[in-house]
């Protein structure tokens, strides 16, 4: 299903050449979900998420204050049924959205990496704006379930997330005992990750790949 999209820019002034402001809407309706969402890879970090699921709900809120994203995600999805379509469909939607925002990729740094503790949890993110969808997840549940959101779920969101956004993403939690605290880590370090990866490299005004394209 196509999902509509507008992308808003920041006009020049002055004569000079203004960068464009890395902003996406989308809508996606199908028979099992529909989502609303809004994109900013250039904000501070605000959120505002519905989607039924609570859990989830503040995963994606702590994804987008530590990556320093505005995000605004309103999902109905058939939750009489389960969880699933609603997660996944969700990755779906900000994948797309950050891989339209981020268009050519001209002067990002693309790669990105984070370590995250939550007390004793601990795990690593490693991300490459690669073009090239791939999800390592390593990851062992204690729980089934965190507040009602299956655990399973989390990596279909981030697989759903990298297939649609085409990017590299490696996670590990490398320790943890609550499943709370083993999920809240990875979200945070998966967001410190990407917004080292899609930050605009100073230095640089050309594709980061010796083919030149991404």
């Amino acid at each position: 299903m196509s999902a509509k999209k507008r992308v808003a820019t920041r006009p020049a002034s002055g004569g000079r050449k203004a960068p464009v402001r890395r902003r996406v809407t989308l809508e996606r309706k199908t028979k099992e979900t529909h989502i609303r969402l809004a994109l900013d890879l250039d904000g501070t970090g605000q959120a505002r998420v519905a989607t039924g699921v609570g859990f989830f709900d503040h995963m994606l809120t702590a994804l987008a204050k530590h990556a320093r994203i505005d995000l605004v995600v309103q999902c109905q999805g058939d939750l009489h049924i389960d969880a699933h379509h609603t997660v996944e469909d969700v990755g779906i939607v900000i994948g797309d959205a950050l891989r339209q925002a981020l268009g050519d990729k001209r002067g990002i740094v693309r790669f990105g990496h984070a370590y995250c503790p939550l007390d004793e949890a601990l795990s690593r993110a490693v991300v490459d704006l690669s073009g090239r969808p791939w999800l390592h997840f390593g990851v062992e549940w204690k729980a089934k379930a965190i507040g009602g959101l299956p655990t399973e779920l989390i990596e279909d969101f981030f697989w759903a997330l990298c297939d649609h956004g085409r990017f590299n993403l490696h996670l590990d939690a490398i320790r943890g005992r609550n499943s709370h605290h083993v999920a809240e880590s990875l979200f945070k370090a998966a967001a410190r990750a990407l917004s080292m990866a899609v930050a605009r490299d100073p230095r640089v005004d050309d594709v980061p790949s010796t083919k030149g394209a991404l």
